[in-house]
């Protein structure tokens, strides 16, 4: 288990001071992650990586010369904010454009791109690519949906290679995307991994057996075989990944056998020496492997083969130098000298109070106290939570959630103290959530209290049951427009469609608020608990799709719970 930590709930923010005092001369702090300790080149693109922290040596650990010139850094294994990413991407990029690299999870999709998408509007040019090297998350036919896992880092090391060459920004995209084609990962765990503070491992493993085609993120595999010797282990990820060589490919190729964070290195050496037999046995001539701990997942034990299938550019850009904390390779020649960086990020200015009725700021002092209730219920359901997260996904819910409505009461106790209005407290009640939560819970929250808090506005004279059902409706639009899930995918949307539908008929019937809100969360309660017998479309959960069979979706959960602790503040002449 995870052993050493002061907060558990400080635990990244505690992890990255230690890291970034140790490695002053390299790297620097940004909000949301790391940065080089001298400024990106003009000229030069900015590759920035991230993910949730529980992988080191990824993320920050490969911060540097001819690897990555940022790392977006979020919570134990939960995407990072839209912010954090924005942040970070912001302090990294130049003049030449700015390369996004992280996994393919809902989380990082979401919240990547719509960094990108912002750092764009404001001039600079921001790409985003996706790594699915985990051959066992989905079929060929839906290669797009697959996860990445130990071969994220090929596609970086590649992509910040030519990014240090000077390829321009369509062509590290094109090299990245090219790098992530060839690259196939097929992985294994002998034990789960215990998030800090935890008490019990995310998943376990039963004695003399193995889960087949684990995630990086404390998910369990999507099967489970007899623990075999370690030349069988390693015939097996071979046979595995050499199943799905890409057409057209060479006899040359790269390969990483991962570790996961308790399987030592000894052990990893003693597959390896079959491994490369066995790759010679088939012709192939294996350049630069690496053995050792590259993309880890907190205590897991266990280990993935990766192998990318090299042509010449792709073989000069792995094999060149990179000198960053975690990963070095021969000797680093920068182009141009590099200024070291001088000025810490500056704080966004607080945004002046947007002038409201009085009506308006008696509903913003309201949602304060719902939001009250909201963190309470949620620091008392986090382990539960967990729990029913991790049955198929990576166990981080609770703490999201309780991360996420912390920040939101606080910014919204702070906007209503200022004087403001419910439209001003509900959005910074949704930028703090999305914020400090992050992962797609985070941003999906963030997303829905903003989209209501447009229909409720900060200036009018009355605000009737009506409007709140408006805004309720306003929440799930944004959610199936933002996460593009549909009712069925097993999300929080299969709770919160039937809560807004019954709390708008019955508002339209004459019932009060107080009195509809109360059905409606009945009804949202029993179609969270329906969401055990569906099968997750969309998520993390979706490549163990059967194990989740039996168990509620968690977002579906913690939103029944949100809206009965809201319930419980509704006077009756609400």
């Amino acid at each position: 288990m995870t052993r050493l930590y002061d907060d558990p709930s400080t635990f990244t923010d505690d992890m990255l001071a230690g890291f970034l005092d140790v490695y002053r001369d390299d790297v620097t702090g940004v909000p949301g992650g790391v940065v080089r300790a001298t400024e990106t080149p003009p000229g030069k693109v900015a590759v920035v990586v991230g993910g949730g922290s529980g992988h080191y040596p990824a993320f920050c650990g490969v911060v540097g010369p001819g690897f990555a010139d940022g790392a977006v850094v979020g919570n134990v294994f939960t995407s990072p904010s839209t912010q954090d990413a924005y942040s970070v991407g912001k302090a990294a990029a130049s003049d030449a454009g700015l390369l996004f690299l992280t996994g393919n999870y809902a989380g990082d999709v979401m919240n990547f791109t719509l960094a990108k998408e912002r750092l764009c509007q404001e001039g600079i040019d921001t790409r985003t690519v996706f790594v699915t090297d985990d051959i066992a998350s989905a079929p060929p036919s839906e290669a797009h949906t697959r996860r990445g896992i130990a071969g994220d880092f090929v596609v970086f090391k590649v992509a910040g290679a030519a990014a240090e060459e000077g390829y321009d920004l369509d062509e590290v995209e094109r090299v990245a995307r090219h790098a992530n084609d060839r690259t196939r990962t097929l992985g294994v765990a002998f034990d789960g991994c215990t998030l800090p503070g935890g008490t019990e491992p995310l998943f376990t493993v039963p004695a003399g057996r193995m889960g087949v085609g684990l995630g990086i993120h404390g998910e369990p595999g999507v099967g489970e075989e007899a623990l075999p010797r370690a030349a069988d282990l390693a015939r097996q990820l071979v046979e595995g990944v050499l199943a799905e060589k890409p057409a057209g490919s060479g006899n040359r190729v790269t390969a990483i056998l991962n570790g996961l964070g308790t399987t030592k290195y000894e052990e990893l050496f003693v597959v390896w020496r079959t491994v490369a037999a066995l790759l010679a046995e088939e012709g192939l001539q294996v350049v630069a492997p690496e053995v050792g701990e590259l993309v880890t997942s907190l205590d897991m034990a266990g280990c993935s083969l990766t192998l990318a299938f090299l042509d010449e550019e792709l073989e000069r850009l792995w094999c060149a130098p990179a000198d960053t904390p975690a990963y070095r390779r021969g000797r680093v020649q920068p182009r141009t000298a590099a200024a070291r960086r001088t000025e810490p990020a500056q704080a966004e200015a607080a945004t002046a109070v947007s002038p409201s009725t009085p009506e308006s700021r008696a509903l913003g002092r309201a949602v304060v106290e719902g939001l009250e209730a909201v963190a309470t219920a949620m620091a008392e359901a986090e382990a539960e939570l967990g729990r029913i997260d991790a049955v198929a996904g990576d166990g981080d819910h609770g703490r999201g959630m309780v991360k996420g409505s912390s920040a939101a009461l606080a910014a919204a106790r702070d906007a209503a103290d200022a004087g403001a209005g419910a439209r001003s407290v509900l959005v910074a009640a949704g930028e703090a959530w999305a914020a400090k939560a992050g992962g797609t819970s985070g941003v999906l929250w963030g997303a829905a209290l903003c989209a209501a808090a447009e229909r409720l506005g900060d200036d009018r004279e009355q605000i009737a049951g009506a409007d709140v059902s408006a805004a309720v409706r306003a929440g799930l639009d944004a959610l199936q427009r933002l996460g593009g899930a549909r009712p069925g995918d097993k999300t929080m949307i299969d709770a919160l469609g039937p809560f807004a539908d019954t709390l708008d008929g019955l508002l339209r019937d004459g019932t009060g608020l107080a009195a509809a809100w109360r059905k409606a969360t009945e009804a949202c309660e029993a179609a969270a608990q329906a969401t055990a017998q569906l099968r997750p479309q969309v998520g993390r959960a979706r490549p163990l799709a059967e194990r989740s069979v039996g168990t509620p979706d968690a977002g579906a959960t913690s939103l029944a719970m949100c809206a009965r602790a809201v319930s419980g503040v509704l006077s009756p002449d609400r």
